[in-house]
């Protein structure tokens, strides 16, 4: 297995909480990995690293701030929060180790961030894995996210994020906040998307409750040539419901990224 290293960097005002599996190199692609919005390094579980195992690809996994062990967000987001992270944090990310071909790979939020990157600097990322991603709001995920915040605030499920998050209520309110804000509701990358010039592949789960298979229809018009995959018995986090599946489908795409 190859080294690896916990490291702080900082990007703006933030210092963001990574980890690097294995060393980039120019020769090949690297694997970085973009959580929900809810997540962190630690909820990704043992994914990248069975990733890093199964490509040969190195990966660098990182906290959003306001995640993880990461600095707090300081004041409410804006509809743009998406946006700016994809445009100008990832960039300072990839900048300070020096990746200069990732392959994003996202979930959730994270995949609406990295079809964002790769739409606004077409040529930069060799390609995106977008595992669940929003491009437009549906009433189910709002729907569903009003829930969120009721089970935050009546049960268990802060105590079960806390293990995850140093500010845990940062990191919640501020993501379930700004979704459920009125401003949100125009929220769309749909535009972006259709400047994306690398291959993609996108996966979600028929049982999802942050989306339904719209998601994916509305990208396969923008994108014709973008491989879809959909994955029966499976809520909104693949990498739990079907981590097998998930793993082959992500290694198989990636293996064909590197040998081109």
């Amino acid at each position: 297995m190859p080294a690896t290293r916990a490291l702080t960097i900082k990007a703006g005002e933030a210092d963001l909480d990574c980890l690097l599996i294995g060393e980039p190199s120019p020769e090949k692609p690297v694997l970085v990995l973009l959580h929900e919005g809810l997540g962190s390094i630690g909820l990704w579980r043992d994914f990248p690293a069975q990733l890093v195992a199964a490509t040969g690809l190195p990966a660098l996994v990182y906290s959003r701030q306001g995640n993880g062990r990461s600095s707090p967000i300081p004041s409410p987001r804006g509809p743009e929060y998406m946006h700016d992270e994809a445009r100008e944090v990832l960039p300072a990310v990839l900048r300070a180790f020096r990746i200069d071909r990732p392959l994003l790979i996202g979930h959730s939020d994270g995949g609406s961030i990295a079809l964002l990157h790769a739409g606004s600097f077409p040529g930069v990322a060799c390609g995106v894995i977008a595992i669940a991603p929003h491009l437009f709001v549906e009433e189910l995920t709002i729907d569903s996210i009003r829930g969120a915040k009721v089970a935050y605030e009546s049960s268990d499920l802060r105590n079960r994020l806390a293990r995850h998050h140093t500010d845990v209520d940062n990191a919640f309110y501020r993501w379930n906040d700004i979704w459920l804000h009125p401003d949100f509701r125009d929220w769309n990358i749909e535009d972006a998307v259709a400047r994306i010039r690398c291959p993609v592949l996108a996966i979600q789960g028929l049982d999802d409750e942050y989306g339904t298979i719209r998601q994916l229809d509305r990208l396969a018009e923008r994108l014709p040539e973008c491989q879809l995959e959909t994955l029966p018995a499976c809520g909104h986090s693949p990498h739990r419901d079907q981590p097998a599946k998930l793993l082959e489908v992500c290694t198989d795409f990636a293996r064909r990224l590197s040998a081109r």
